[in-house]
């Protein structure tokens, strides 16, 4: 039997844009956090690299695409390593395409992960962190895999105050929001950045803790898709403690108590909900 790498839905908690690079660029201030809904990749001994997509959003994507991160993050290690890529990947997609939950960058950071393993390496820490840069800027807090703090382009992870347990609803409308399109069009200034350095007890205190903090790109992302903002409404119309859109959308998220809260939430907004939103429960990991 294969082995499975996680690669877990990432979470924008809260988002703030810092400020813009001359280049454009634009300097975040954010709290990463993952969830155990997510895609899963496994990796095999092989005399080529090959990747085939499995799962409910395998037809939004191609088996052997070399543009895919997984593929691209396997040639950028074997490079590294001075190896050939050998290894057949297989990809599980359970998380929509372009939804603002890392969803291509976890698969990436998975890839290393696997690669490593399978291919017995220890890559230089710098370096790993060096190609997990170049690969996309959520790469290196997804391949961290925990409670994060991220600012800069995506290149300064620091360990967060452990979160404690809590249930969460992942929603999408169904339609794809490419990064770059919510950054074109946000507008206004700039918003310091609110880390916090206590560890929330419980989800109440951590959804009162985002409650003072916001994501810089909600109203850019509702201008594109404003199906977004019917997700809010449903999840908040679910009693969850915080609805909040994460990173450029259009994916968001509702926070619960507890998991079985989260369950019985999704139970209930599936049952209305319109046939296209994707709708998953879970909890934070």
């Amino acid at each position: 039997m294969p082995r499975w790498w996680p690669a877990p839905a990432k979470l924008n908690l809260y988002l703030h844009v810092v400020g813009r690079r001359d280049d454009g660029y634009h300097l975040l201030d954010s709290l990463a956090a993952f969830s155990d809904i997510g895609d899963r990749l496994s990796a095999a001994s092989a005399s080529g690299l090959s990747l085939k997509i499995t799962g409910p959003f395998a037809g939004d994507l191609k088996d052997n695409d070399p543009t895919n991160l997984a593929w691209r993050a396997a040639e950028m290690l074997a490079a590294l390593l001075g190896r050939k890529p050998n290894a057949a990947l297989t990809l599980e997609k359970n998380l929509p395409i372009a939804s603002g939950i890392g969803g291509g960058s976890s698969d990436a950071a998975a890839t290393l992960k696997a690669l490593c393993g399978l291919w017995q390496a220890q890559p230089d820490e710098a370096a790993l962190a060096a190609l997990a840069l170049k690969l996309g800027a959520d790469v290196p807090v997804c391949l961290a895999e925990r409670a994060s703090y991220f600012g800069g382009t995506g290149e300064l992870v620091e360990a967060a105050p452990s979160l404690p347990r809590a249930g969460l609803v992942l929603v999408n409308p169904g339609i794809a929001l490419p990064t770059v399109s919510v950054f074109k069009a946000r507008r206004g200034g700039f918003t310091p950045a609110s880390r916090f350095e206590e560890a929330p007890k419980d989800a109440r205190q951590l959804a009162a803790l985002l409650a003072a903090r916001h994501n810089d790109l909600t109203e850019a992302a509702l201008g594109i898709v404003p199906a977004i903002g019917d997700v809010l409404k449903e999840l908040e119309a679910q009693n969850a403690l915080l609805a909040r859109m994460s990173g450029s959308g259009a994916t968001c998220f509702g926070l619960f108590e507890s998991q079985t809260a989260a369950e019985a939430a999704a139970a209930t907004m599936k049952a209305k909900a319109p046939p296209r939103w994707w709708i998953a429960a879970g909890r934070l990991i």
